[in-house]
């Protein structure tokens, strides 16, 4: 069985301390780019599609979190499940042209809102052409050699995204966010 990351758990817990108001899209859901900067997600359909099973391992204050991932997404939809290490199914979210639907079967505080999960998968696997158009004025997401990086308006450095090239396909493997101050790190499982 692959498993899928902690990052989605972590992101979103992080990203939940700011507050600010953006344009709202009702059928697109935004999330937390920095404290005070929210953003509209691109829409949710990829080609070529996306399927991962991956072993997120989050590192935040000292403390690692681990959650297996899920994740399904093609010119259609987003479709993302969350099991604990254990397999217990923690969350389900489908994100298609209706907007973000979650289905929650364990409750647990640390889990993040399904947007903020969202934003790290797509800001790691959309093209650039996808995002920059929904980033805000003077925000940049550029590829160099083997990473992402998310600057703001003022050059800072927001997020990190570190990727390695397997069997032609370029795939992230750790996520780092600057602000917020935690690291993803994404193991990739083979069927």
């Amino acid at each position: 069985m692959k498993k899928l990351p902690t990052l989605v758990l972590l992101l979103g817990t992080l990203l939940l301390s700011a507050c600010s108001t953006s344009k709202q899209d009702d059928s697109r859901p935004q999330a937390w780019l920095k404290p005070g900067t929210l953003v509209t997600l691109p829409a949710p359909g990829i080609s070529p599609s996306i399927t991962q099973q991956q072993l997120l391992s989050a590192h935040v204050k000292g403390k690692t979190q681990s959650l297996m991932v899920l994740l399904n997404a093609d010119q259609q939809k987003i479709m993302l499940a969350g099991l604990s290490p254990l397999g217990i199914r923690l969350f389900r979210l489908t994100y298609d042209q209706q907007g973000v639907k979650t289905e929650q079967s364990i409750q647990l505080p640390e889990l993040p809102p399904a947007s903020q999960v969202l934003a790290d998968i797509m800001l790691s696997y959309w093209p650039i052409s996808a995002w920059q158009p929904q980033l805000p004025t003077g925000w940049t997401l550029k590829d160099i050699d083997s990473r992402r990086e998310l600057r703001d308006d003022h050059g800072e450095l927001i997020e990190t995204i570190h990727y390695l090239t397997r069997n032609g396909s370029r795939q992230p493997v750790s996520v780092q966010h600057h602000r917020f101050g935690y690291v993803i790190s994404i193991q990739h499982l083979d069927s």
